[in-house]
């Protein structure tokens, strides 16, 4: 079904022109981060409203499957999931306009750097991680689950999220559950505090954080059919679920000095102290 631009106006998503975009960002001045399909700029709405505009680029599909796709968007509403509030289609040149988040990035507070002695508590951590549980399980637009692929905790970098099926369909089908291998790869991030792919460690064997936990575990789900829903996720983490099966201890024949002597180094303070939360 194509969605008019009437339709899409009462759902409360505004159709810009791209001179508009270009006022709202003031030329494009404010650059927050940019991913594999486009740039991300800070801009103000003629009405004072921050707003995010994701500048879309080698977007191949065509105008009307872009207005459907925009249409969809505009359905979803939840408290964990950033509203997109108006888009651009002035032929090949296309934006979207989302709600701006004023706590900027996840990886702001979650990447530690070797000047940092601050870090948030496992208790917050474990709060934000359940609420895009909440965001990734509970939107459906017409009673259909929806599928975001791409969750991580910052506004770039697609490749090491996105679940294998949706790269290759030797893994699978793609369905809900393939939000599930992205949230995981994110929930890595958060834990680890350090990013999933990082160049800059000292070992190679390091480079890849879900590799090297992969070869301490060797428990990683590579199949979509084998993975647990979003719902069940949600209850895992929140400590609802009945019973979990416990993996076995993949250290328990090894000498407790030598286990996580190669855990990779970060800066950590083991003392977890909350930092200040912006309003």
């Amino acid at each position: 079904m194509l969605l008019s631009a009437g339709i899409i106006l009462a759902l409360k998503c505004s159709r810009c022109s791209y001179a508009d975009i270009k006022r709202t960002t003031d030329e494009f001045k404010d650059k927050l981060g940019e991913g594999a399909y486009g740039t991300v700029f800070k801009g103000r709405f003629s009405n004072d409203v921050l707003v995010a505009v994701k500048v879309l680029k080698n977007f191949k599909v065509t105008g009307e499957e872009f207005i459907n796709e925009v249409g969809s968007m505009c359905r979803i509403h939840h408290v964990n999931v950033t509203r997109l509030i108006g888009f651009s289609a002035d032929g090949n040149k296309r934006a979207l306009v989302y709600e701006y988040m004023l706590n900027e990035s996840l990886e702001k507070f979650i990447f530690a750097t070797s000047d940092q002695t601050h870090s948030l508590s496992w208790g917050k951590l474990q709060d934000i991680a359940i609420g895009i549980a909440k965001g990734i399980d509970k939107p459906v637009f017409q009673g259909t689950k929806c599928c975001f692929y791409d969750s991580k905790s910052a506004t770039r970098g697609t490749m090491g999220y996105i679940a294998p099926e949706v790269l290759s369909r030797n893994f699978g089908k793609v369905s809900y559950r393939s939000d599930v291998y992205n949230f995981a790869m994110l929930l890595l991030e958060m834990v680890g505090g350090r990013k999933n792919i990082d160049i800059t460690v000292e070992s190679m064997s390091l480079v890849y954080f879900p590799e090297w936990m992969y070869n301490c575990l060797d428990k990683g789900e590579w199949y979509p059919t084998n993975l647990p829903s979003m719902k069940s996720v949600v209850h895992m983490m929140e400590g609802e679920a009945n019973s979990l099966t416990v993996p076995p201890n993949p250290f328990g024949h090894a000498d407790g000095a030598q286990i996580g002597a190669n855990i990779p180094s970060r800066p950590i303070n083991r003392e977890l102290t909350v930092i200040s939360e912006l309003e």
